[in-house]
């Protein structure tokens, strides 16, 4: 993967750390930017741990082929790479991409080098080694340079983690050659021969067709052939302590009619002399005069592995990919912890304020403050949208709102204390509750009183005085038998029915009353007896003090005790 491609990458992983980091995971704020502060400087480590090991490269890479390029890419080395036809050390054809490695380059460090700039060639690379005995004089050195390439494709092979294909190319010079032969051995094929002017053939078609002149060509390929299996196949798969065999993917043999760098005595000349008995025969060598550097047989490329993995782009695509899950996976494990702990924590207040004991007024307004601001983050989430860490489908916030509301509903907060007055001042004593039996005052599912409960509402009745500042609080009730929305509006008809009785008889002004319908909310005793739902159907007439009520009360005349309520004298 080039560098940009890299970066990129690395800058798509910062953004999404930035993202969990800031946006889902359950932490405190200066948390969450300490960790993705963390991220990203080991984000930072790998690019410049990467950018660090880039090795010295021995060529130039921008002559290399795009990244994405999947035709066989061989290293030539050996005699060959000495008389290269091409100033560049890359060369690129239709068929696949040559690569020079001279002798004083290590192929395996070169495949290395190769490999950290293309990853993605690992299985398209082959290695080419060529041997002409025309430039060899020493037997005892081309043995010990072929041994050392025996061990460096061993090293190729264990560091690419793939078995690199070897080709073994021999060729030397003849004047007796009119035009270039080449004879090969490739994977799953016979014996072949090519030429330049005509197609590729076998052996026999050949001979048959060329006459004397291809007989005395593959008697010279014939012993090309035999130097070639005792002076090089020999030691690519003889046993040896320390190296594992290293057997030849293709075998390449060709004749030219000239060649660079030919000496007058060499291990070509030696062996032609010592199994022909011959001293020199013309034809041996090439001819005078010539200076050539032998081809490469681009026939081969068509016959070695091609690349079948992915593009650098295609990597980075996974790469982004793989990246994008992993947040994906973390920022739905957030959401769904974070709405764990809401639900959790409200949950827990409700719980807390139920618990607290109902005369425990501080510590109950404490509570219900707590369920108060509880509404309001849901009522925000509500209204603005749900926040990234609670969100993606897995938002609990809205079942949780009622309960809620439920629990606010049934806090009864305590009667304030009545205002203070001067010394002077006659203090005003706030009447006891009255408490009626519904049953005594209606039928039972109506809101209408009873005429024979007239004499004892004014009875009861008796001690309620209006007088300004103080509201009288008509308050229906009922047991939890039935629906709850019928019971609330029957106890709110009665409360109704028992104000408007206590207008018909009295000069008390309406704004003296407030008239309240609970239902089966505020129960005094238990709805599981007949006795217990007996005492909750009831209707109770409070004074609460409020200071703008009752205000008429003070123009009103006197009527016998302190210018309250008058019943009249029905029975």
């Amino acid at each position: 993967m080039s560098p940009a491609l890299q970066r990129i990458l690395a800058l798509w992983a910062a953004l999404l750390t930035a993202l969990i980091c800031l946006a889902f995971l359950p932490l405190p704020s200066h948390a969450g930017v300490l960790l993705m502060l963390a991220i990203w400087g080991m984000i930072l480590a790998i690019l410049a741990v990467s950018r660090h090991g880039e090795p010295d490269v021995m060529f130039n890479a921008g002559d290399l082929p795009a990244a994405a390029y999947r035709q066989p890419i061989v290293l030539v080395c050996g005699d060959s790479a000495q008389a290269w036809p091409h100033d560049s050390a890359v060369l690129t054809v239709p068929e696949g991409c040559w690569i020079r490695v001279t002798q004083q380059q290590d192929v395996s460090l070169v495949a290395r080098q190769l490999l950290w700039l293309r990853p993605e060639w690992v299985d398209q690379l082959s290695v080419m080694v060529c041997v002409c005995p025309q430039q060899h004089h020493d037997s005892d050195a081309l043995t010990s340079y072929l041994l050392a390439f025996r061990w460096k494709i061993s090293q190729l092979r264990r560091a690419a983690a793939c078995p690199v294909p070897l080709i073994a190319s021999v060729h030397v010079g003849s004047a007796m050659i009119a035009g270039r032969l080449w004879q090969a051995i490739l994977p799953g094929q016979p014996l072949s021969v090519w030429r330049d002017d005509a197609a590729p053939c076998g052996q026999n078609i050949w001979l048959t067709q060329g006459g004397s002149g291809a007989l005395q060509q593959q008697v010279l390929m014939n012993s090309l052939m035999d130097w070639h299996r005792q002076h090089v196949l020999t030691i690519f798969t003889q046993d040896h302590p320390d190296l594992p065999p290293v057997l030849p993917a293709a075998m390449v043999w060709g004749l030219d009619t000239s060649l660079d760098g030919v000496l007058t005595v060499s291990l070509w000349t030696r062996w032609l002399q010592q199994h022909s008995a011959l001293e020199q025969v013309a034809g041996w060598t090439p001819a005078e005069n010539t200076s050539s550097s032998f081809p490469l047989p681009e026939f081969v490329l068509p016959l070695l592995p091609q690349g079948c993995g992915v593009t650098p782009h295609q990597r980075a695509w996974r790469g982004a990919l793989w990246l994008s899950l992993l947040a994906a996976v973390i920022a739905l494990c957030s959401s769904g912890w974070n709405n764990h702990q809401l639900v959790q924590r409200v949950a827990f207040d409700i719980s807390h304020f139920r618990q607290v004991a109902t005369d425990d007024h501080a510590a109950k307004e404490v509570a219900v403050k707590v369920l108060h601001q509880d509404t309001a983050v849901l009522d925000d989430h509500a209204r603005n949208g749900v926040p990234l860490r609670l969100g993606l489908g897995l938002y609990q916030g809205g079942r949780l709102r009622l309960p809620l509301l439920d629990a606010i509903r049934s806090w009864v907060p305590p009667s304030p204390t009545a205002p203070s007055v001067p010394e002077f001042a006659k203090p005003v004593q706030a009447p006891k509750t009255v408490r009626l039996n519904s049953l005594s005052l209606f039928d039972s599912g109506k809101s209408v009183l009873n005429p024979g409960s007239l004499k004892m509402l004014v009875s009861a009745l008796v001690d309620i005085k209006a007088r300004p500042g103080w509201l009288i609080v008509v308050a229906g009730h009922t047991d939890s038998t039935g629906d709850v929305q019928a019971n609330r509006l029957l106890s709110l008809k009665r409360a109704e029915a028992l104000r408007d009785w206590m207008l018909s008889t009295s000069d008390v002004s309406e704004s003296c009353f407030a008239v309240q319908g609970h239902g089966a909310s505020r129960p005094i005793a238990t709805n599981d007896t007949a006795a217990g739902r007996a005492l909750n159907r009831r209707v109770e007439i409070s004074l609460v003090p409020q200071a703008d009520a009752c205000q008429a009360a003070e123009t009103l005349p006197a009527s016998g005790v302190d210018a309250g309520i008058t019943p009249s004298k029905e029975n």
